[in-house]
């Protein structure tokens, strides 16, 4: 929808800066806007299957992720690649809580981290799925996050990409069963539960 206006009266793809960009996050914060390399867009909706999918893989690490030690973001947090004008909003996220220490509290700053997270998903859907795959995780793997997965509720398959001591990433495949996050230690995710 190049050009189209969005709420707030901006248009749904237009070039901005960062400091345009991140001013429109703060006055808009319910607009779910990206940038990638200096433009700015609306983070597209999704059909149910796919929110639903995220919901209970957030629910999943929610209820196994000590809260005095994470927190885990569904569709909020925007991970940044310093010097890109780059700022993506992932499904889910995990954020370690002393990553947070500087924006407690705080309403003039927008929640971004720059700094590479324990673990990121994105939840493949028909408005996204090319975005997320083309775009996306290729920017998390160069911000040297420690785990990226990209899950699909329709093949009801999960890909997981883990980066390694020499920073590559490995790719792992799954079509079911239990899924270690080796990211966050003691953290597994059943497949199958994320699907109805």
């Amino acid at each position: 929808m190049e050009g189209a206006i969005g709420r707030a009266g901006y248009p749904f793809d237009m070039p901005a800066s960062e400091k345009t960009y991140v001013a429109l996050a703060l006055e808009d914060p319910e607009g779910n806007w990206e940038q990638y390399r200096g433009r700015v867009r609306r983070k597209p909706s999704r059909t149910f299957s796919c929110h639903d999918a995220g919901r209970r893989l957030f629910t999943r690490l929610t209820d196994q992720l000590p809260e005095e030690m994470f927190v885990v973001s569904f569709n909020s947090a925007r991970l940044s690649v310093p010097g890109s004008e780059t700022h993506f909003i992932p499904d889910v996220a995990v954020i370690p809580i002393a990553t947070t220490m500087a924006l407690q509290g705080r309403q003039d700053v927008l929640e971004e981290y720059p700094s590479a997270v324990p673990f990121v998903a994105e939840v493949w859907s028909p408005s996204t799925g090319e975005y997320d795959v083309g775009t996306k995780l290729p920017e998390y793997r160069a911000r040297g996050d420690l785990e990226i997965w990209r899950v699909h509720p329709y093949e009801r398959t999960l890909i997981a990409w883990r980066r390694q001591p020499g920073g590559s990433y490995s790719e792992t495949q799954y079509r079911g069963g239990e899924v270690p996050v080796a990211s966050l230690p003691g953290v597994s995710i059943r497949l199958e539960s994320l699907f109805r």
